[in-house]
C-alpha cells in the first residue's frame, strides 16, 4: 500500500532537489511536491561564476541537478515560478501566491539565500550586475563577451573580493576585460582566509592584470541614457566601467519561516536533525543555522557542499530516520590555474598560526602548489589544498581530531615527506 502522506519542499533549489532524489532512492512513495519561485528547474550554483561564466561549452546543461524528464519520471511534482507566501505550522499548510493552500505532513524548507545591494545612487543603471541567478550569468556571461569590436576589452569593475567577486574577475580576464576589484578590507578573502593566503590570491590576480582598489567602496553609480559608464569610489576615484558586478555577499531567505513563528537568528534555527523549532518543519542549505554537533557552536555555511548534503540528511530527517548533520564544512575555487578545496572552519582571530605544507608563493606568475593549515594550540581546525589534490580526506580527519581536542605535530604537519594519514594515531 503507498504511503498516504505529502512531503511539500519549499525552495527548488540544489538542496531541495536531493532531498526530492533521496526521498524517492529511500522508497518513501507518497505525495513528494517541490516548489520553487525561479523558472528554470533546479540547478547548482557554483557554475554561475566559474564554468559557464568562463564560457566552457555544456557548462549551463551540467549545472542543473536533474534532467527534464526526471521530476515527472520519479512523481516529483515540480512547481515553478511558484511563490510559497503563508505558513501556518499548526494547520501544516502553506499557502501558494497568495492563493492556494497546500496541506503537508511533513515540510522542508531549503529557500536559499538572495544577493545584498548596494544602496547607494545609479544602482538601477543598466549595467550594474548581481551574479546569483542562472538568468544573472547568462546576462553577465552575453555582456563580458560582447565588447565593442575596435573599441577594446570591455571595462569591469568588481566590488568584493569575496570568492564570488575573485570567480567573477577570473572569468572577466579570460575574456579579456580590463578589471578592476574594489574591496573594503585590505587583502581580497582576508577575514576567511587571514592574512598569509588572502596575500596568495592578491598576488594571483595581478599576475593575471587584476587592479585592487582597497579600503575603498562604492559611492555612486554613474552613467549616460540610463546605462552605466562610471564607478564612483568613496575616495572620490572615478573608474570607467561598462559593467559592475557587485558580490558583497548573501543573506537568508527567513521571510517565511518568520511568518510561521519559527525560531530564526542568522538564518532559520535547527537542531542536529535539521529540525525546526515547529514540528514536522525540517530545512537544509544555505538558509539553515545549523547546531553543529562537531564544531560545538552555531555555524551557517553558503557552499554548495553544505546544500549537497544538508538536502539529503533533511529527507532522511524527513523518513523518521535518525539524522546527525556533522559534516566537515567544505567549499572550492577554480581561479585561472590555481584550484582548491576549503575543509573545517576557522573563524577570524579563532587560530594562532598558519602552518603550510608546501612553498606557496607564485612562481614566474605560475598558480604554486601547497596545503595551508589553521592552527590552535596544535589541533588542524581547517585545511586547504591548492593545486594538490586527493587529499581531501585525510584534510577533514584532522579537522575532526582537532575539533575533539587531539593535537598534531606541527613540524611533521608541515613536512611533505610524511603522509597526512600518519599524523593521527
Amino acid at each position: 500500500m503507498a504511503d498516504g502522506r505529502t512531503f511539500v519542499i519549499v525552495g527548488a533549489s540544489l538542496a531541495g532537489a536531493k532531498a526530492a532524489e533521496t526521498l524517492r532512492a529511500e522508497g518513501f512513495d507518497g505525495r513528494v511536491i517541490l516548489i520553487g519561485e525561479e523558472t528554470e528547474r533546479p540547478y547548482e550554483r557554483p557554475p554561475l561564476s566559474k564554468a559557464h561564466l568562463q564560457g566552457k561549452e555544456g557548462a549551463r546543461e551540467k549545472a542543473f541537478v536533474h534532467a527534464p524528464e526526471w521530476y515527472a519520471e520519479h512523481d516529483v511534482d515540480l512547481r515553478l515560478a511558484t511563490r510559497v507566501t503563508h505558513l501556518d505550522p499548526a494547520a501544516h499548510t502553506v499557502t501558494l501566491d497568495g492563493v492556494d493552500e497546500l496541506r503537508y505532513d511533513k515540510l522542508l524548507l531549503t529557500t536559499g539565500s538572495r544577493v545584498r545591494t548596494l544602496d547607494v545612487p545609479g544602482a538601477g543603471l543598466a549595467g550594474v550586475r548581481y551574479l546569483r541567478t542562472i538568468d544573472e550569468s547568462d546576462a553577465l556571461l552575453a555582456h563580458l563577451r560582447s565588447a565593442v569590436p575596435g573599441a577594446g576589452p570591455a571595462n569591469v569593475v568588481i566590488i568584493g573580493a569575496g570568492w564570488i567577486g575573485l570567480e567573477t574577475a577570473a572569468a572577466a580576464r579570460q575574456h579579456g576585460g580590463n578589471v578592476t576589484v574594489v574591496e573594503q578590507a585590505d587583502l581580497p578573502l582576508q577575514r576567511v582566509l587571514g592574512d598569509e593566503v588572502a596575500t596568495i590570491y592578491a598576488d594571483l590576480h595581478r599576475a593575471h592584470g587584476v587592479d585592487f582598489r582597497f579600503g575603498s567602496s562604492v559611492a555612486e553609480f554613474r552613467g549616460t541614457d540610463g546605462r552605466l559608464t562610471t564607478v564612483v569610489l568613496t575616495d572620490g576615484t572615478e573608474l570607467p566601467a561598462d559593467v559592475a558586478v557587485v558580490g558583497v555577499g548573501i543573506q537568508p531567505n527567513t521571510e517565511l519561516a518568520v511568518d510561521g513563528g519559527l525560531a530564526v537568528e542568522n538564518g532559520i534555527l535547527v537542531g542536529a536533525d535539521l529540525s525546526t523549532s515547529a514540528e514536522d518543519i525540517y530545512a537544509a542549505g544555505d538558509v539553515v543555522n545549523l547546531d553543529h554537533p562537531r564544531l560545538g557552536h552555531r555555524i551557517r555555511v553558503e557552499h554548495w557542499a553544505n546544500a549537497l548534503n544538508g538536502g539529503k540528511y533533511a529527507a532522511r530527517a524527513l523518513l523518521g530516520e535518525d539524522v546527525v548533520f556533522d559534516r566537515v564544512p567544505y567549499f572550492f575555487s577554480d581561479q585561472y590555474d590555481l584550484g582548491m578545496e576549503y575543509s573545517g572552519y576557522a573563524a577570524p582571530g579563532g587560530y594562532d598560526r598558519v602552518v603550510f605544507r608546501g612553498d606557496p608563493s607564485l612562481k614566474d606568475g605560475k598558480a604554486p602548489e601547497f596545503i595551508a593549515f589553521w592552527v590552535k594550540d596544535g589541533r588542524v581546525l581547517a585545511g586547504m589544498n591548492a593545486n594538490v589534490w586527493d587529499v581531501t580526506d585525510d584534510i577533514q580527519n584532522l579537522v575532526r581530531a582537532g575539533f575533539d581536542g587531539t593535537a598534531v605535530d606541527l613540524a611533521r604537519l608541515a613536512d611533505p615527506g610524511v603522509p597526512l594519514a600518519d599524523l593521527l594515531p
